[in-house]
This record gives C-alpha cells, structure tokens and sequence, in this order.
C-alpha cells in the first residue's frame, strides 16, 4: 500500500474519529425533542452560519459546480449564483417570520392559522419527498465519487456514509449535527482556499493571468454564455428553480429553530450568505484552473459529469499522477468530500425524522398530545428507519443520473413549500383548501415534468426543458390563489393576526 493511500485512509479515520467525538459530547445533551429537533436553540448566529454552509455546500457544490466550470466556462458559473442569490431570499422574507412562527419542522409554521391535520399531513409528505430525491442523489454520488476517489467499492461507500450518518443523528441529534456541518465548512473551507493559493502562485497571484490561459486553451467562448444552456429559457427555468427552491428546503429552514432569537437568526442567514458567497467564487477559479492545468478530456475521462475536475486539479498542483505529493492532495480532497455528504445526509435525515414523528406521529395520530419521553423515541425510531431506507435506496439507485435528482429536489421546493410559506405569512384570504392544493400540485407538475423531461427521457423527451421550474413554480403559486379564493376563508379568530405579531416580533415565539 503507497504512502499517499496510507495518507488517505488515515484523513478518513482522523474525520471520523473527530465527528464520533463531537457526537459523544452532544449525546449528553440529548435529553429532550427541543434537543433533538433544534439543537436546545442553543447555537449563536456565527454558528448557525457555518452549519447553513455546511448544510448548503454539498458534494455537488464543491465537486460538481468545479466540474461545471472546468467543463463549460461561463454557463457553469451561472449554476452557482442561483445557488447563491437564494439566499437573498431566505432573509428578506423567510428566515424571521418562520423561526419566530414555528418550533421544530416546517409544518408547524404553516399549520399556526390553517387546519392542522390536512396542512401538517401535506406538508410531511412534500418533506419527504423533497428529502429522499436530494437523500438519494448524495448517497449516489457518494458511492460513485469514493468509489473512484480511494478504490471502495460503491455499496461500501453508502454503507459506511448511512452508518455514520444514523449514528450522529441517533445519538447526538440537531447539535451533533450542527457541529459536524461546522467542522465539513470548515474543512471544504481550508482545502478550497489550499487550491487556490497554489493555483494563484502559479499564475503569479494575477487573476488575468489565469483567464488569459483559459482563452488560450478554450478560446474566447468559454468565457461567454451559450456552452451548457444553447436555450435561454431552460437556463431561466434553471434560476428559478434554484433562487426560489434555496427558500423552501426544509433541510435548510429548519436550521432557523436552532438559535435563540430572531436576531441571531438574521445573522446566521448573513454569515451562511458571507460564506457561501466566497465559496462560490473561489470554486469558479477551481474550475477555471482544472481547465487549463488538467484540460477538458482528462477530465471527462476520469467521470464524464466533471466530478473529479477539483480532485484532478489536487493532484496536478501538489506534483502530478503518480508523484507523493499529488496523491496526497488528491487524498485530503477525497477526505473532504466524504465529510461533505456525511454532514449533509445528516441534515436530511434529521429533517425527515422530524416531519414524521412530530408533525405526523404527535400532531397528526395524538392531536398534540403525546408524552415528552415518547415523542423523543419515536423521533429517534424513524431516524433509524429513515437512515437505514436512505442505505438501500442509495444501493438501489446506483448508475441512476444524479443531476436530475437535485434539479427535481429544488424544482419541488420552489414550487410547492415557498408559495405556501410566503402566503400562509403575509395574505389573510389565504386558507387550508389553497394551501394542500398548492403543495400537492406544485409536487406533481414538478416531478412529471422532471420525468417527461431530457434528463430522464433523453431525446425522446415530451416536455424540452430539463428543469421545470417555469411552468412548476408559477401553477404552485396560481393554483394556492385560486383555490383559496374559490373556497371559504378560515374562520375569522384572530389567528392570523397572532401569525402576523408573532412573526415579525418574536413575541410568543416557540410556544
């Protein structure tokens, strides 16, 4: 066994063993499903923040949008400012009025004025629907990219993610989870900015130094639009599927109950925006770096999607294939990867567990009434389940396109959970009947779309665009307008007037 392969299983270990320890601790605080759920709402801004970017920066981030802009120039830049620009989102209109409106899930901010039963079971099911496509898509390409990374083989991989990632949800909860996705930023930080120092030496710290070799390698082409989206309405599809889908993630809403005020919860939403926003530009030059130093077709040779562009280029900068020095960078990016989709599996996990035994085990099945101590082990039993179904639909889905899966997941989003959260918040007409209508036929035009669509049927597709979000989105936003103003209003009981205080005050909030 060589030195760098030594090097790298030694990185895994070190990650785990780290990870596992964090656990340990938070375990002794899991005592309660506010533990559980919401971390205590013990988490500062700065905190929550790194989580969000932890949470938000999956593998596809770091790997997928590098292979992009290594692969496509301009048009795969644009994919990560949709990613960003949702947030801007996420803190004029979401992120306040749903921490100070809800508890633990998504569903309970929806369900404060409307009809508990119907919105709750709604809501749920659209959670994990969204849930299990972005589960299954990181699982995927976990097991394909580990695969290729360190030599284990694809069902291992996924074995080994799903193992750990039960265990910091089933003993550490929202906490355990928060600090693994603080310690993944942290790391997906450092070795994105370790990338750049050396690719910028190389270039003599002089950025047009950089593109002017990417022209020369690519021509002038690269660096202007039309190379992935040659049809500017599917690149407009695109962005809105990810600006408004980023907005209705229930993953990522639900990091908004882990802090104790409102403030901090602006504040986490602008450090997460601080971070990802640098991210996202310095993954850019990743990319660009990949595409002159490793070159178009060595990368498509390695995977055809552009996934190992960022792992290519570590290898090249620390010395080239077969050197010491490359095959350790390749290595500490490969144990990057792997903490990457741990952390974010967690995250999907715990948000899932959540919608089934909060919304619907105790405010479904009990009506809100259910014994603290019981609520905790049920919450802890569909962990369980959730985390070992996400292992064999992660083996079953393998060779599946993954690309489809994460458009699909922010497609959903966008279209069923952001028009009910923006009405249920701000429009008194709105009701229960507008509200399920909504989320169930943004979720079905969403995934029809998708399935009818190039990325599922290839060339024989019966609807051109490959996300759908022009069409999923606005029928999510018109079919919760119709429906509410064709059928009866709630009843006049002041509930929405108490939304509305509570919301934009915190006063009463997370009781």
């Amino acid at each position: 066994m060589g030195t760098a392969k030594i090097f790298g299983i030694v990185l895994f270990l070190a990650i785990i063993a780290l990870t596992m320890y964090v656990t340990y601790l938070a375990s002794k605080k899991n005592r309660s499903t506010e533990d559980f759920y919401a971390a205590g709402r013990t988490l500062t801004g700065w905190q929550n923040g790194l989580a969000i970017a932890g949470d938000y920066l999956s593998a596809a981030s770091f790997l997928g949008i590098a292979g992009l802009v290594a692969l496509n120039g301009y048009d795969g830049f644009m994919y990560a400012v949709g990613w960003l620009m949702g947030y801007v989102v996420v803190l004029y209109i979401v992120a306040e009025p749903l921490r100070n409106s809800g508890k633990f899930t998504l569903a309970d901010a929806l369900a404060y004025r409307l009809k508990p039963t119907p919105v709750r079971t709604t809501t749920a099911f659209v959670t994990m629907v969204v849930t299990m496509f972005y589960m299954l898509a990181q699982m995927v390409g976990a097991g394909v990219i580990i695969q290729l990374l360190v030599g284990i083989p694809y069902e291992a991989s996924v074995l080994i993610i799903g193992v750990l990632m039960i265990v910091y949800v089933l003993f550490g909860g929202m906490l355990a989870t928060s600090w693994v996705q603080i310690i993944k930023a942290v790391l997906l930080m450092f070795a994105t900015i370790a990338l750049i120092l050396i690719l910028f030496f190389m270039f003599k710290f002089n950025p047009s130094n950089l593109f002017g070799a990417v022209i020369e390698k690519n021509g002038a082409d690269f660096l202007t639009p039309g190379k992935l989206y040659k049809n500017p309405i599917d690149l407009i599809s695109l962005g809105i599927a990810l600006i408004l889908g980023t907005a209705g993630l229930p993953h990522l809403l639900i990091r908004f109950y882990t802090v104790p005020t409102a403030q901090e919860a602006r504040k986490s939403v602008i450090w997460g925006m601080i971070l990802i926003g640098i991210f996202y530009i310095l993954i850019a030059f990743v990319g660009f770096g990949a595409s002159v130093l490793v070159g178009p077709d060595e990368i498509r040779a390695a995977d055809k999607g552009g996934n190992m562009a960022a792992p290519l280029l570590a290898q090249y900068l620390g010395g080239g294939p077969g050197t010491i020095g490359g095959e350790i960078f390749k290595a500490a990016i490969a144990a990057v990867s792997f903490a990457t989709i741990v952390a974010v599996v967690a995250g999907l996990v715990i948000t899932a567990a959540g919608a089934f035994a909060h919304d619907i085990y105790t405010n479904v099945f009990k009506r809100g009434v259910a014994d603290p101590k019981k609520q905790f082990t049920i919450a802890r039993r569909a962990a369980l389940v959730i985390g070992g179904l996400s292992i064999v639909i992660g083996i079953l889905g393998k060779g599946q396109n993954v690309a489809y899966l994460v458009a699909l997941a922010f497609a959903i989003a966008a279209s069923a959970n952001l028009p009910v959260i923006i009405f249920s918040m701000y429009w008194k007409r709105f009701n229960t009947a507008g509200a399920v209508s909504g989320m169930l036929v943004g979720t079905i035009s969403a995934v029809s779309l998708v399935m009818l669509g190039p990325s599922v049927m290839g060339e024989n597709a019966v609807f051109p665009l490959a996300n759908p979000g022009i069409i999923s989105v606005p029928l999510g936003f018109l079919t919760s307008v119709i429906v509410s103003l064709l059928t009866k209003p709630e009843p006049i009981d002041g509930r929405y007037e108490e939304l509305d205080v509570k919301a934009n005050t915190g006063l009463g909030a997370e009781t």
